[in-house]
């Protein structure tokens, strides 16, 4: 049985009860929501991965993805980056390589972190394709599932396929048109080789295959978005609330074979769509955990694009979102380096927490209080130890303060807390 049977037969799992402890809840709750379909459990059966829950009511969770892209990268670069990504405490990692020696570097990763790894298949099968074939546009249906089984096998976490990405959906989009037609790299990929073969999507036309691996090895199903608008101009067109139709579907069908299903979204949405993009996902989807990219709110944040994956990200996670892809100041510009990927997850996990605060979260608003009080009692330790980002914090503490005791450099002797406690507190 899968872990979603399990839990519909009323089954408490070691990982339910583990994940439960990580979020402060009754197992039950976590029992529940596997079976809705509401909560998915990241989980591997590699002893040193501890499983994670995404889901609704639940922390925001942050992603940070790598992986060999360029020519010079190597599996020492990308592991570097994995160290900074997971010091600033990501929750789960995508390898997202599609260059190099890719199966070692997966075997490098599953190995070595704690925590649970996503891929997405076809980005090694389009390399694999091109090195037996000569290009990519000859793979075949039975190359791409085997890759796919070959990653769930190892001990994936989750698995990423553009399932919903349909003959039917690209001529609409076709037809419409688009300022940017496809950012995706693996949907584009997909996309060029469906049209130049003549065929139907194999993870939507042999969909029970892809159901039949998942289940075998008890993986999360996880609909990457091959249709997510590159540009606000784009959000919520045709095409992507299409893909997101027949992706509703297809939790529906997942669902009922045992397997666990995620969706992955945008992207680039302007701010007054944000609501009604995460909140159309949960109707059309059946409540599905949210992996939103972003979300990015303006397309005019290049060097700085952290921010903006922040501000939308913080938006997003307050309307529903479940799961927040980090984005990186390098992110439209170029690859980041491992300051970025640390830069990157820091903005995700501050928004991931102001969404969870404003969604009434109890553990986020104790969080946010604690720091309230000890800024209150100029407590610097304590302030340091609850900044989320405690490292920075307490390198701009030290750098321009000069009494480490009481107030900060900005007000000095005029503290606020200080005069408040000094006249009306008295």
């Amino acid at each position: 049985m899968t872990i979603l049977e399990k839990a519909r037969a009323g089954e408490l799992t070691a990982e339910m009860i583990y994940v439960a402890q990580k979020e402060g809840i009754d197992p039950e709750i976590i029992r529940a929501g596997v079976a809705s379909g509401e909560i998915v459990i990241l989980k591997s059966w590699r002893q040193n991965i501890n499983p994670v829950a995404v889901g609704k009511g639940l922390f925001t969770k942050v992603s940070a993805s790598v992986g060999m892209y360029e020519n010079d990268d190597t599996i020492d670069s990308e592991m570097a980056k994995i160290a900074m990504a997971i010091k600033a405490k990501t929750d789960t990692l995508m390898d997202l390589s599609v260059r190099g020696p890719i199966d070692q570097m997966r075997e490098t990763v599953l190995k070595t972190v704690d925590r649970p790894v996503g891929t997405l298949p076809l980005y090694q099968t389009l390399a694999y394709a091109q090195e037996k074939y000569g290009t990519a546009l000859d793979m075949t249906p039975d190359d791409m599932f085997e890759m796919m089984e070959k990653h769930a096998a190892e001990g994936v976490s989750f698995l990423a396929l553009h399932c919903g990405t349909t003959m039917d959906v690209i001529n609409r989009a076709k037809e419409e048109g688009r300022i940017d037609p496809l950012v995706s790299y693996g949907g584009s990929h997909l996309i060029g080789w469906m049209v130049h073969n003549h065929c139907e999507n194999p993870f939507f036309s042999q969909y029970d295959r892809v159901l039949e691996i998942c289940k075998k090895y008890d993986v999360v199903l996880s609909f990457a978005d091959g249709m997510r608008p590159g540009c606000i101009a784009d959000s919520l067109d045709g095409a992507q609330v299409h893909e997101l139709v027949i992706l509703g579907g297809l939790v529906k069908k997942a669902r009922a074979a045992g397997v666990q299903v995620m969706v992955k979204g945008p992207g680039h949405v302007p701010l007054d769509q944000i609501q009604t993009t995460v909140q159309l996902q949960k109707q059309l989807c059946g409540g599905a955990p949210y992996f939103v990219f972003g979300c990015l709110p303006t397309d005019s944040g290049a060097g700085m694009d952290h921010v903006t994956g922040a501000i939308g990200g913080a938006i997003a996670s307050y309307y529903g979102a479940d799961f927040l892809c980090y984005v990186t100041p390098a992110e439209h510009i170029g690859m980041p380096n491992a300051e970025d990927v640390y830069t990157g997850v820091m903005a995700s996990r501050i928004a991931a927490h102001a969404g969870d605060v404003g969604k009434g979260h109890p553990a986020a608003i104790a969080w946010d209080h604690e720091m309230s009080v000890a800024r209150r009692e100029l407590n610097w330790k304590k302030q340091m130890q609850l900044a989320i980002d405690t490292e920075t914090a307490t390198k701009v503490w030290k750098d321009r303060s000069t009494n480490f005791s009481s107030e900060c450099s900005m007000c000095g002797d005029f503290c606020a807390m200080k005069i408040v406690g000094k006249y009306l507190r008295d």
